[in-house]
């Protein structure tokens, strides 16, 4: 439905308020804020100004960034609010996170509730247009997101926004579906859709709200601090939830579409490798069963259909990453699994390669999708615990045994993991020696250290990272780096350099506060009746208490790790990573630690990238890179649709018809049999920039036995 009743992890933030008095909600069904909300809240913004590692200050310069965030938290493409409803909330502008030190959540509601009100008028209007005759001959243009643009002045400008939007809908549902569904048939999915998003609305509560309201704040002051509230809180301490199962991706809803926002190591989708980080799910089929829209679904809902029992079939319309929603979709079917979290270990293969030299090399490529620990059986002194780090001391054994001559460790797409297990894997590679250090909220530093003597491998080492590169994969990368152990391939990785504790608001509740709650209304105490068994009574808080700086001194955050080698990047940091978060933390450094580097390998790196560079240039496959990286950062910049189905027809199908050609290029690039029209898409991994990074070692192994 709306970005901000996510019910996704991901979605949260926190507002504030001062002295003025409260807004008015004296509407009869107007939702509002608990005793205990209030509370929750004061006692939020405390712990952000005197407990946070960033410590912000609840005055006007939060308040205003406060202010917007809950302003794109409910309406970002700018479809339900008007202008005078802008005008409106300005006098919340700039004490919106002042009023949250005094638990005052009335101005936040007010701007929920005014929104729910205009959702639903337009949700009821566009309810009305299914049955209007629509012309689709006539020249016409939509615009799905008018992020860009600014408010409407008119309710007649939203109801003709609105209009074109009914208008695309079925336009759009006819072109995907096939020639024998009537018009009628389109038009009973839509009625479908938009009654549900009504009754979806009106089903909001006021928890809902609140984790809304938090979100707004608390993404104001650090992309990683987040509130939870118990149901939620819950599900982070399990580290399960719903959208982990069935298809092994992680999910949240955006702009009323189910987003991709990790593919689960082990599971179906990552084996599968169609789907893809930031793809956006619009339609469910239950194996040949007819496809059902969940555009604007509650991702509790969407994700009911989604998962499902081990082996059976469930195919998804999905929209790829970096096309509008107007773009036609790609149809990708999945046979459903249990999630074994196993299946995410560390993996190997030995990969014989081709040098310029004309010589063959043996490379061993170790991929570790997370930094991963079985903290239970640790506990349990259990000697045989499963952790990262044994895992791939125990495959550098067999590789040496194979006699490969370099090793390269696979960390594109690892988010991190366990700090310790980074250390500790650092340490198979460097002969004692600090990895890591931590500030935390008082200035002090600590150095995590290697203490383990010798290594597992001491030959070439290359290290893989790309954008999604986080946390526990920057320290190793950057300790690697550092030390001149090895050579760093592909991009820069996230930035993530800071570290987050998990803590119980039942701690921060004081006994006061606490008799007040069981003196409130008795119809609010029912309110949180339902909350799960052993879930934190009052949410919890993640935030962040300290950061992490690299050996050198260097911090990782913001700025990420560097590649030795780099490939260019579809992922850009101005949308995709650290960077692209306005209230992330900045880049600094602190002393470095007493360390030794194992070797200098500026000179080998010079050349490393004298060589790849020619090769590349040459490569039709580093093309086919290019070409692929363009097409995902093609946009308009406000990005319009013809509501004129011939029109729009030709548009897909040359669209369709150049994705195929390209497709085709590196089908035949690789050997494979071409794809005919028609015909399902042949399924074939195309990876340039592995093969190419073993092209690199190759090089390093020669140039390290000089």
């Amino acid at each position: 439905m709306f970005k901000q009743l996510l019910v996704s992890l991901v979605l949260v933030s926190v507002l504030a308020c001062g002295s003025k008095p409260r807004v008015s909600l004296n509407q009869e069904e107007t939702l509002k804020p608990s005793a205990q909300h209030e509370v929750i809240a004061k006692e939020v913004a405390n712990i952000l100004e005197n407990i946070s590692y960033k410590k912000v200050a609840m005055g006007d310069s939060l308040s205003n960034i406060v202010f917007k965030n809950l302003l794109n938290s409910v309406d970002m493409g700018k479809v339900y609010l008007l202008q005078s409803d802008i005008d409106d909330f300005e006098q919340f502008r700039n004490s919106i996170s002042q009023d949250f030190k005094d638990g005052d959540l009335s101005a936040p509601f007010y701007m929920f509730n005014q929104y729910a009100k205009r959702y639903i008028e337009s949700m009821e209007y566009a309810l009305s247009q299914v049955d209007v005759e629509h012309d689709f001959t006539v020249e016409e243009e939509y615009i799905n997101n008018r992020e860009k643009l600014g408010w409407f002045k008119t309710q007649d400008e939203v109801n003709d926004q609105w209009r074109k939007r009914v208008k695309y809908d079925l336009l759009n549902l006819k072109l995907i579906g096939s020639d024998t569904t009537s018009m009628e048939k389109h038009k009973d999915v839509l009625r479908s859709r938009y009654k549900n998003l009504i009754s979806q609305a009106k089903k909001i509560d006021s928890n809902e709200v609140f984790q809304v309201v938090m979100g707004s704040l608390t993404d104001a002051v650090d992309p990683h601090t987040t509130y939870y509230n118990p149901f939620f809180a819950q599900a982070f301490n399990e580290s399960m939830s719903n959208t982990l199962e069935g298809i092994g991706a992680q999910l949240m809803m955006e702009n009323e579409t189910v987003k991709i926002t990790d593919i689960i190591a082990g599971g179906p989708a990552f084996k599968d490798k169609r789907l893809k980080i930031n793809d956006r799910i619009i339609g469910v089929a239950q194996g040949d069963g007819e496809f059902e829209d969940i555009i604007g679904w509650r991702l509790d809902a969407a994700v009911s259909k989604i998962k499902g029992p081990k082996g059976t079939v469930v195919r998804l319309r999905v929209i790829p990453a970096g096309q509008d929603l107007t773009a036609q979709p790609k149809i990708v079917e999945l046979t459903r699994d249990k999630i074994v979290l196993a299946e995410g270990s560390a993996k190997y293969e030995i990969k014989d390669v081709k040098g310029d030299d004309g010589a063959n090399y043996k490379v061993g490529v170790i991929s570790l999708p997370k930094f991963y620990i079985d903290f239970e059986a640790l506990r349990r002194r259990d000697p045989n615990y499963k952790s990262a780090t044994r895992d791939i001391r125990y495959i550098l054994d067999t590789l040496k045994q194979k006699d490969v001559q370099a090793v390269v460790l696979d960390l594109r797409n690892n988010g991190g993991g366990s700090l310790q297990e980074a250390i500790e894997l650092t340490g198979l590679f460097i002969d004692q020696g600090p990895v890591v250090q931590v500030k935390d909220v008082r200035n002090r530093v600590e150095i995590n250290s290697d203490r383990e003597p010798g290594v597992s491998w001491d030959g070439p080492l290359g290290v893989m990272v790309n954008r999604f590169s986080a946390s526990a994969s920057e320290i190793f990368a950057g300790a690697i780096q550092d030390y001149g152990r090895g050579v760093i391939l592909g991009s820069t990785t996230f930035g993530k350099g800071t570290v987050q504790s998990a803590l119980d608001m039942s701690r921060f509740i004081s006994t006061t506060s606490r008799l007040l709650l069981k003196a409130s209304d008795a119809s609010e105490s029912k309110k949180n009746e339902n909350i799960p068994a052993g879930a934190p009574e009052f949410g919890q808080i993640n935030v962040t208490m300290g950061m992490y700086y690299r050996v050198s001194g260097s911090s990782t955050q913001h700025r990420g790790v560097e590649a030795d080698v780099s490939f260019p990047s579809q992922f850009s940091a101005d949308k995709f990573g650290e960077s692209s978060e306005p209230a992330a933390l900045p880049w600094d450094s602190i002393k470095a630690a007493p360390f030794k580097k194992v070797a200098d390998l500026n000179s080998i790196n010079k050349t490393l990238n004298e060589k790849h560079q020619k090769r590349i240039e040459k490569s039709p496959a580093y093309g086919f890179l290019l070409e692929d990286i363009k097409k995902f950062n093609e946009e308009d910049s406000i990005p319009k649709v013809s509501l004129n189905e011939t029109k729009l027809q030709a548009e897909r199908d040359k669209f369709k018809k150049e994705n195929r050609e390209r497709i085709n290029q590196q089908l035949k690039y690789l050997g494979m049999p071409l794809w005919e029209e028609g015909k399902p898409q042949p399924q074939h991994e195309f990876d340039f920039i592995l093969d190419e990074s073993l092209t690199v070692m190759t090089d390093y192994i020669r140039l390290s036995e000089k």
